[in-house]
């Protein structure tokens, strides 16, 4: 094939892919407006809050636990105290990253943002 027939075909593939990426963000968009209908910074930054007060609750419980100076080891319930609130906070921080990526990938419309 020649040199010509290689461009084509990759422009081909180039304007497919683009034409795809194109559908998944319109995509995206339409599925993530109806379950958010509104984004904008002040709820951004509320969900940014939130996930901060969960890492000071997991900091806070581990924190606990690392000052005591029993020899005796933590109650089971402690143990999972903490666990359940590592695990809230590393999901709303997943959750968070996942947003900025919808973000970044033009998936959100995002109310004041021109």
């Amino acid at each position: 094939m020649s040199d010509s027939g290689d461009y084509k075909d990759l422009m081909k593939q180039k304007h497919f892919l683009g034409e795809i990426e194109q559908a998944i963000r319109f995509a995206n968009n339409e599925l993530i407006h109806k379950q958010i209908p509104i984004l904008n910074k002040d709820k951004i930054l509320a969900f940014a809050v939130q996930i901060g007060k969960l890492r000071a609750n997991y900091l806070e419980a581990a924190f606990k636990i690392g000052i005591n100076e029993s020899t005796e080891p933590p109650a089971p319930e402690v143990i999972d105290d903490i666990q359940r609130k590592r695990e809230l906070f590393e999901e709303a921080r997943l959750g968070f990253d996942a947003l900025k990526e919808a973000i970044e990938k033009g998936y959100v419309d995002i109310e004041g943002m021109d």
